[in-house]
């Protein structure tokens, strides 16, 4: 199995990491405060990134999602607030549950970046069961859907609804809905919470208990390989800082305590990275295997970039705390993946269920 990028990757890599660099620098990212910015997101339209996954049929490339992988991990090195991640599962749950109907019609939207989509799956953010749905999803839907990612920056919501015994999908326009923010730890990630009265969605399909579960699973690479970004630009920026801070006349990156650190954080970064690489092949090459590769990965991401944005902000010293030094913007989206599409916890009982402990 060979998890070397293609020449045709590598340039997509290229354009991403220019685009975060010269569009999108961490002063834009700070500037919107949870807001989409719209000319972006129509850049990231027009270079295709939204219509990767999504087949030509319909508008999109065709692609697989290991080239979304190269997309995700470096707008996750600038912490993009772009809502990829949202995008792509709502393209990925239309694809896999949809009829043809709703496939023509949607599929191009979300290709071309004329819907931006929410998506909310679970009632309870640490409830990862099916038996975790609870909105009522009949010809009309009544009630409340907590923990909508980017739902306060979308035009259209796509939301687990139950009926009885059955699970289906909603498609809502996010107009029809009282959507209001909820605290998130970065801002750069919002939630929502999405009331409804009433309303008739715009489209509705059923999903099986194991397509919840491959979507799960697919959001979990997904914020994995954002991590991947994040976490290499934490020691990046550290590495940095140790090669020029002078205490004792010599700079820290000099001292054991140090180097250590550094050491550990990049040894935590290839192995969860090797693990999400895994993982992504095996969202479109090897679904049986998905489960068991999805919780390896996000189980260690969780942890290892909990402490590698721990250990970025501590090396850094007093200024690594201050609002205005970047440092403590991945502290916080280390917090924030860790909890995301299931914790630590959830995926490794989950992995040593899967291999027969």
């Amino acid at each position: 199995m060979d998890f070397g990028f293609t020449d045709e990757q590598n340039l997509l890599r290229e354009q991403v990491l220019r685009f975060m660099t010269d569009a999108c620098p961490l002063s834009v990212v700070r500037a919107q405060n949870g807001g989409l910015p719209r000319e972006l997101w129509q850049q990231a339209a027009d270079l295709g990134w939204l219509a990767l996954i999504v087949p030509e049929a319909h508008g999109g490339i065709g692609l697989k999602w290991v080239d979304l992988a190269v997309v995700l991990e470096e707008s996750g090195r600038g912490l993009s607030p772009l809502p990829l991640v949202s995008q792509a599962l709502a393209a990925t749950a239309i694809g896999r549950c949809a009829g043809d109907d709703a496939k023509s019609e949607w599929l191009p939207k979300i290709a071309a970046g004329d819907a931006v989509f929410g998506v909310g799956l679970y009632d309870d953010a640490t409830w990862i069961d099916a038996e975790g749905i609870r909105l009522s999803g009949g010809a009309t839907l009544t009630g409340t859907k907590p923990f909508v990612s980017d739902a306060t920056v979308a035009t259209h919501l796509l939301l687990a609804t139950r009926t009885g015994r059955e699970l289906r999908l909603a498609i809502v326009d996010a107009e029809d809905a009282t959507v209001t923010a909820q605290a998130s730890i970065d801002r750069t990630k919002p939630f929502g919470s999405t009331t409804l009265d009433g309303i008739e969605p715009l489209a509705m399909f059923p999903i099986s208990t194991d397509d919840l579960a491959y979507l799960t699973d697919c959001g979990a690479v997904a914020v994995t390989l954002e991590g991947i970004g994040a976490a290499e630009a934490v020691l990046a920026l550290t590495t940095d800082y140790a090669k020029n801070r002078i205490q004792f006349d010599n700079p820290i990156g000099k001292y054991q305590g140090v180097k250590h650190r550094l050491a550990d954080m990049f040894v935590d970064i290839e192995s969860f990275k090797s693990l999400a690489y895994c993982a992504t092949w095996a969202i479109d090459n090897a679904p049986d295997e998905l489960p068991r590769a999805a919780s390896l990965a996000k189980a260690y991401a969780s942890d290892a970039f909990a402490r590698i944005g721990i250990d970025g902000v501590g090396l850094h010293g007093a200024i690594g705390f201050t609002a205005e030094y970047d440092a403590q913007l991945y502290l916080k989206r280390s917090k924030w993946l860790r909890s995301a599409f299931g914790d630590a916890d959830y995926h490794y009982q989950r992995a040593a269920s899967l291999g027969g402990l």
